[in-house]
């Protein structure tokens, strides 16, 4: 069983009505729009289901927004790295403590 869908110009309409059968492709895009996620990520996951529905006739990666493989926030707010980064009063800082912090970010970052 699935939900009767509605599609007419780019437009998705969801009939609240359960039907017999699969879906014919993936709604799920959709549903993260009408659930109010962030632009990039509706944009990265359309990148990535184009990439999945095509994948058997060419193979083609994703494609990259720059964000490489850094994980995007679902509900916007600024990752805790950020956070930390933009604490760090930089102009107060010797060189060597500049370095020091910078590589303890690096690490942060590097284990996730």
């Amino acid at each position: 069983y699935s939900v009767s869908v509605s599609e007419e110009g780019g437009t998705v309409t969801f009939l609240h009505r359960i039907v017999p059968g699969g879906a014919d492709r993936s709604y799920g895009v959709h549903v993260a729009q009408l659930a109010g996620l962030p632009r990039d990520v509706i944009l990265r996951a359309w990148d990535l289901l184009r990439y999945l529905e095509g994948s058997e006739r060419n193979g083609a990666a994703p494609k990259d927004r720059g964000n490489g493989a850094i994980q995007l926030a679902l509900f916007g707010g600024t990752p805790p790295i950020t956070e930390e980064l933009l604490k760090l009063d930089v102009a107060a800082m010797t060189p060597m403590e500049a370095i020091n912090a910078l590589y303890t970010l690096q690490q942060k970052a590097k284990d996730g």
